[in-house]
């Protein structure tokens, strides 16, 4: 898993305030027997 820039908690906790819930911090991909990749993020618009 890569390390998180300087601005990751800074935009996770704008994304909270505007209303989007956090679903996964970060999220795992794994394909087995060939990779895992990580996303950053995983969020939803909780206003729609």
């Amino acid at each position: 898993m890569s390390a998180r820039d300087k601005f990751h908690n800074v935009v996770k906790s704008a994304l909270q305030k505007d209303g989007w819930r956090i679903t996964h911090d970060p999220l795992l991909i794994r394909i087995e027997n060939i990779t895992d990749m990580y996303i950053d993020l995983l969020i939803i618009d909780m206003l729609s």
